[in-house]
């Protein structure tokens, strides 16, 4: 059983279609895809997530706990492991 898809245009034009009522665009998400840094090595819903939660650097990062990280819409376990290693690099870490 899978949703009906349904035609989107988003604010810059971008045609798209999306079953759910997720409104970020593919295109405009591939646009504005870091070329580095931890937001990079995440998928665009991982890092939507945490940008939209004012999440845009490791420091804001390692004042959450992995609990309060998982509840955020488009964060997934897959992701966990590379934020965790992006921290590391850094000498941070989750909050306790």
């Amino acid at each position: 059983m899978t949703a009906e898809k349904n035609l989107r245009v988003c604010e810059k034009g971008h045609k798209y279609y999306k079953s759910s009522d997720c409104t970020s665009c593919p295109t405009c998400d591939k646009e504005n895809k870091p070329e580095s840094g931890f937001l990079a090595k995440l998928s665009s819903p991982a890092r939507n997530a945490l940008v939209h939660e004012g999440i845009d650097t490791l420091q804001q990062l390692s004042q959450y706990t992995e609990k309060e990280i998982l509840k955020l819409h488009g964060i997934g376990p897959v992701s966990l492991p590379n934020l965790r290693k992006s921290l590391a690099e850094e000498g941070l870490s989750f909050r306790s």
